[in-house]
């Protein structure tokens, strides 16, 4: 159990910027089975994300609620998802080669690719959610944080992972993934799809994972696999499509 605890709170230094124990770090030990938490971190993001909003929904209008329930997320984990994103665009825009991609992906600084489209992949968040039925948000933000991390699980899984330097942190959370893991993330991350109104929910992971499948055939073609930014990319466009599909199915529920 002691262990366990270990590794959850490694999965949430490493996932957030929620400050943890001392004892706590980066260890590749513990660091390596994290990512079978990495739904549960989403259930705890989303939940932050989804209390800010109702708070703010009773001082101010739907509109900067969402707003403020954005930052609340972003800050809460420090961009870390938003910043492999914009890292994917940066590289797969302007990589013709697979050691070029990898270096720019490693490149700290923001492209023009990665500008627009973290600018884009933001605005269809707010988006989607504003065309959504204002009582389930909450609901809907702590869904779509936690099954969206479970759908980057599974590229964790399927996918290996080809960054060659060990100097990276990430390595260790996104180079192993277990079937066991990886059922674990999964079934942590549909948890939240039980408290909807409607079992038909559910078709949203179909999209969800198509979505995976799509970029996961992209980075298999230019870079043979996927690093820690791939992960962050699939995390956050499958965030979005599910947002997308709530609110095209949400009169059909």
């Amino acid at each position: 159990m002691k262990k366990e605890v270990h590794i959850l709170l490694t999965a949430l230094q490493f996932f957030t910027r929620i400050p943890c124990a001392k004892w706590i770090d980066h260890h590749p030990e513990y660091l390596t089975k994290s990512s079978k938490y990495f739904s549960l971190i989403g259930i705890l993001v989303g939940s932050i994300s989804a209390v800010t909003y109702s708070i703010a929904a009773l001082l101010f209008t739907t509109d900067i609620a969402l707003l403020l329930s954005m930052v609340a997320s972003i800050y809460t984990t420090g961009a870390f998802h938003e910043d492999g994103f914009a890292d994917v665009c940066d590289g797969f825009g302007g990589g013709w080669t697979k050691e070029k991609i990898l270096l720019i992906m490693k490149d700290s600084r923001l492209g023009t690719y990665g500008t627009v489209g973290i600018l884009l992949v933001l605005a269809l968040k707010f988006t989607a959610l504003r065309a959504i039925d204002t009582t389930v948000i909450p609901l809907t933000l702590i869904a779509g944080h936690s099954l969206s991390r479970a759908i980057a699980t599974t590229l964790i899984y399927t996918h290996p992972y080809v960054r060659d330097t060990g100097d990276s942190k990430s390595k260790p959370a996104a180079k192993s993934m277990t079937t066991t893991m990886l059922l674990i993330s999964m079934g942590i991350g549909c948890i939240p799809l039980l408290f909807f109104r409607s079992p038909w929910i559910f078709c949203t992971l179909i999209p969800m994972y198509l979505s995976k499948v799509f970029l996961g055939a992209k980075f298999n073609r230019w870079i043979g696999g996927q690093t820690g930014d791939c992960a962050g990319a699939v995390q956050q466009v499958s965030e979005v499509i599910f947002y997308l599909s709530i609110s095209a199915l949400w009169k059909y529920m």
